[in-house]
């Protein structure tokens, strides 16, 4: 049997996010971490919904679409009917780096003539919200909701900074230009399919949904999934995609998230966020020795690496818990220097630090910092453990490393998480 769903994440956070919103929907899921062997896909067994998590979210244009080059050919192989483009639930991107629309014009062309492309604007339950096409974000876990270009941080993002709240404007910069808008009055229609029709026809970028809470997921998801009945379907948003496609293709009842039980044994986080949720996270992590990392050094120099790593693993093995921090308490603003190249050191220290002292669970925050600290790690795959908070999900690794399979490990965006995160790591959520 093949399964519904595949899904390609723009970083590893909300690639994270997507799997644990398929496994609390009843959906036999799991996420790759690059193209599966045909060895990995039979040891998954049966899938309803395949991930496959990248960092193109952080990509310039041609190293997106080198990127995205092998996705296509997996989702033909596994005879998938929806293609997911998995991003960020603010839309946060450019012409230069992460463009959605380089993203959806690579895969569209490595489909067969006629595919339709649908982007769902939303998703209700992290405070994202798309009316007439205009994007509503929440600041924080429970703060006020923004129109995206006025939010705190997102109109202020290092480096996709949101400076248009109409998506359709937003996406036409990136090449998107002939998109059309399904508008919730539509939505809400006796029978929205009509709509859908007419506008695809005439719109061959996409038809843009509106979503204004769950209720209208319930309503795109049937139509989605009659479309993707006729042909295949290539569909762009958040993890709202598939909680809208679930019932649809649910094998298994809705179960509730298991809850996270306390850790065994000392937990360690890295955390690489400018954010300011982050910050405030790492200011309520009361059980863990916080140790501010030199954020030039770390990305420069491997002897610092190399002499952060042992002291992080000597506080682990006297069973303390550890969070080290690229961001110092009292800097705001961009760092001088290459936020890739950090990225990559942080994942470089945490591949260091796992290799010197083995653990049960570690977390990771920060969009590019979760992405590359994971790619870093001899980890082929991840499956869902249970829902930290909104938005963050705890995974068990796979691996043919056994000191790190069935590992747990948190990876969260900037915006993510409620101010306690980080203690949920230690204490669970239970």
């Amino acid at each position: 049997m093949s399964p519904a769903l595949l899904w390609y994440g723009d970083d590893f956070t909300g690639a994270t996010d997507t799997l644990g919103t398929a496994a609390r929907a009843g959906l036999r899921a799991l996420l790759f971490l690059r193209p599966p062997s045909g060895a990995q896909l039979r040891a998954a067994g049966p899938l309803d919904c395949v991930g496959l998590a990248g960092s193109a979210r952080s990509m310039a244009p041609d190293a997106m679409r080198a990127e995205l080059a092998p996705v296509v050919p997996l989702f033909r192989r596994l005879g998938a009917r929806v293609l997911h483009y998995k991003l960020c639930s603010t839309f946060d991107s450019a012409p230069q780096v992460g463009s959605i629309g380089v993203a959806l014009q690579t895969l569209r062309a490595a489909l067969p003539p006629g595919t339709r492309t649908a982007i769902v604007g939303g998703q209700p339950d992290l405070g994202r919200h798309c009316l007439f096409g205009n994007l509503f974000a929440r600041a924080g876990s429970a703060g006020e909701v923004h129109r995206i270009d006025r939010h705190p941080t997102m109109a202020h993002h290092p480096v996709t900074p949101m400076a248009e709240a109409d998506l359709r404007l937003h996406l036409a910069l990136q090449g998107l230009e002939r998109l059309a808008l399904l508008p919730w009055p539509a939505l809400r229609a006796a029978d929205p399919w009509e709509h859908w029709q007419r506008l695809a026809d005439g719109a061959p970028d996409g038809v843009l949904f509106d979503v204004a809470d769950n209720a209208d997921l319930t309503r795109i998801g049937p139509l989605l999934w009659r479309e993707a009945q006729r042909a295949p379907l290539l569909v762009a948003g958040a993890s709202g995609v598939v909680q809208a496609l679930a019932p649809a293709i649910a094998t298994a009842a809705l179960a509730p998230s298991p809850a996270v039980a306390p850790a065994r044994g000392p937990v360690f986080v890295l955390a690489g966020s400018l954010s300011p949720v982050t910050a405030e996270q790492v200011q309520a992590a009361h059980s863990y020795e916080k140790l501010w990392l030199d954020a030039p050094a770390l990305a420069s120099e491997a002897a610092y690496r190399a002499q952060a790593a042992q002291r992080i693993a000597a506080l682990l093995r006297q069973g303390r818990h550890v969070l080290a921090c690229t961001v110092a308490p009292q800097q705001s603003g961009p760092q001088p220097l290459d936020a890739r190249a950090l990225a990559l050191a942080g994942g470089a220290l945490l591949a260091q630090v796992l290799a010197a002292q083995p653990l049960a669970r570690v977390g990771v925050a920060g969009g590019d910092t979760s992405s590359l600290a994971v790619q870093a790690l001899p980890a082929w795959g991840l499956s869902y453990a249970g829902a930290v908070a909104p938005g963050v999900s705890l995974c068990r690794m796979h691996s043919d490393d056994a000191t790190l399979h069935g590992s747990e490990i948190a990876l969260k965006g900037g915006q993510m998480g409620t101010p306690d995160l980080f203690e949920r790591l230690v204490h669970g959520s239970a």
